[in-house]
């Protein structure tokens, strides 16, 4: 008979088998700021426009080759729930801000690595983080007035494309000046009169062949996909949308036809073509000169088709017909019934083209106002086009933050080091303990110039040095020369390397809360997983709407 093995009297004698408790600061504190670490270092040689690029293969075995910490972090399965919470916060900042999403990460793991030097020293955790929300309020009552750009007429092409550079910049060095044009025709074109900017209106199609300068923007939607029928193009086009099958009518319910002789046959399949015909030509009465289906189109519905001369589309995403149906001005039907002149969508020009050896359908308007611009990528290869993409995506929410507060401050490190050396001078007024936390606060920020440096191969003591030298003479706007093969500064805004006002207003606060919930934990409780089937890994669905 097996012997009894008692429990260990106290708290963990209430968990189940095989759980796990960390307590205290040796236990707990510093291996979450140990985890904290080791994963903010990671990102931390992707940022900036001489960023590394990490190679991930998730789940799914699907390959991403990238320096946007957004994709990583998202692609990657992170256990630790530490380092979870620093996931979580950047998540956030992707959602509020679009941008900036290694910022928070590199940040946090900049404070806690200085808060376990306090740590060390015999400061409490909770002064610590009295220090950094004090350092906090203060950097974010500092920030307005660090402001030294602002986009009032954001309708502009010029300003609205140097306020995007940084943002490409940072992601695609040596392509910012044409991405940025690119990315700025692209939202100004849809930029709509009364309501706000909406970020989901500015679509990417990727096509393999040719290059990276042959891209262009198309005022419209761009379809990887050939027409169903023989006709290729209209002009002045009346659109019908529908999210039924375009074919012969199934009955709900099963029926059973009796025939008899040939002649009964014959009838019968004659009335079934001669319905569908009055169907098609009671569309063509309409107007409709085109049919945009999000399912099959029947090969006897394609015969009338092509005999009366319509455009037959096939969309196999609803969220494509969706997002047609309003850059088009068009009501989706779910039967295959006439539509009203007010359910009829308009188009100036479809067609088919090609480009290298992909077909593309082109739904394109020719007037002032679109509702929906494509940017149509072309590339080498597709990790390089998603590699784009992203740099689109974060140019476009860079676009819409500017449209809420057009304010801008200065990149390349120089804010950074402005409100190190400020935070510096107020650490000095303060009585207590928490002084000791906002110098840390300002040290953290150092690192970001520190990361720009180390990741261009410059020496970043010297870096930051010759920063905060700049800065002492009341040369504000100086940042790191990433040009330079020596250690050097530059007034950024000559060059135009400028960051959204909200994108480092929501960073810093983000990355301060993660960083400060992380230091008020003492204690680490990991239940035992009840045995059972793992959860299944999700797939990639082919109708994500992103």
């Amino acid at each position: 008979m097996a012997l009894h093995v008692p429990k260990a009297p106290g708290f963990a004698s209430m968990l189940k088998e095989g759980a796990r408790a960390y307590s205290g600061l040796e236990e707990a504190v510093y291996r979450n700021i140990n985890a904290c670490k080791e994963f903010a270092n990671s990102v931390r040689s992707a940022y900036g426009p001489n960023g590394m690029n990490k190679m991930i293969i998730n789940h799914i075995e699907k390959q991403f080759v990238t320096s946007d910490a957004g994709t990583i972090m998202r692609e990657l399965d992170v256990e630790h729930p530490a380092a979870k919470l620093m996931i979580e916060a950047s998540q956030m900042q992707e959602a509020e801000a679009g941008d900036g999403t290694n910022f928070v990460v590199v940040f946090c793991g900049a404070l806690l690595e200085e808060a376990e030097e306090l740590l060390r020293l015999g400061v409490t955790s909770s002064d610590i983080t009295e220090g950094y929300e004090k350092a906090l309020q203060k950097t974010l009552d500092i920030l307005p007035t660090l402001s030294c750009h602002e986009i009032k007429d954001y309708r502009s092409l010029v300003p609205v494309r140097n306020a995007i550079r940084a943002t490409v910049m940072s992601k695609q060095l040596g392509n910012e000046d044409f991405l940025a044009d690119l990315i700025a025709k692209a939202c100004i074109s849809i930029m709509p009169e009364n309501t706000t900017f909406n970020v989901d209106n500015i679509r990417v199609c990727k096509i393999l062949g040719s290059g990276l300068q042959m891209s262009e923007v198309i005022p419209g939607m761009v379809f990887k996909r050939f027409v169903e029928g023989e006709v290729t193009s209209a002009t002045k086009a009346k659109i019908a949308l529908y999210s039924c099958p375009v074919d012969i009518i199934q009955t709900e319910t099963k029926g059973t036809v009796l025939i008899k002789s040939a002649d009964e046959l014959k009838t019968f399949s004659q009335g079934e073509e001669s319905l569908l015909e009055a169907q098609i030509k009671a569309i063509v009465d309409t107007g409709a000169t085109v049919i945009v289906a999000g399912a099959k189109f029947g090969d006897m519905a394609l015969h009338y088709m092509n005999k009366y001369g319509l455009m037959a589309v096939r969309l196999n995403s609803k969220f494509d017909l969706r997002r047609l149906s309003k850059a088009v001005g068009g009501t989706v039907l779910p039967r295959l019934t006439p539509p009203s002149t007010e359910e009829l969508g308009y188009c100036d020009n479809v067609y088919v083209h090609e480009l290298g050896d992909t077909s593309v359908t082109i739904f394109k308007s020719d007037g002032t106002e679109s509702r929906i611009a494509t940017v149509v990528i072309r590339g080498s290869t597709d990790n390089y086009m998603d590699d784009i993409e992203r740099v689109v995506d974060d140019g476009v929410n860079t676009f819409k933050g500017l449209t809420r507060d057009g304010r801008f401050l200065p990149g390349a490190g120089a804010v950074e080091i402005e409100l190190a050396q400020q935070l510096g001078e107020f650490a000095d007024t303060l009585p207590g303990l928490e002084q000791y936390a906002v110098r840390k606060f300002a040290k953290a920020l150092e690192f970001f110039p520190k990361a720009l440096a180390e990741n261009s191969g410059v020496n970043a003591t010297e870096v930051v040095h010759q920063l905060y030298l700049a800065h002492k003479q009341g040369k504000k706007m100086e940042g790191f020369d990433i040009e330079s093969e020596q250690p050097a500064t530059i007034d950024v805004t000559t060059k135009n390397i400028f960051d959204l006002y909200t994108t480092k207003y929501w960073g810093l606060k983000y990355a301060v809360g993660a960083a400060c919930t992380i230091l008020k934990v003492d204690e680490i409780i990991m239940a035992k997983r009840a045995g059972g089937p793992k959860p299944r890994a999700g797939g990639a669905g082919s109708d994500d709407e992103s």
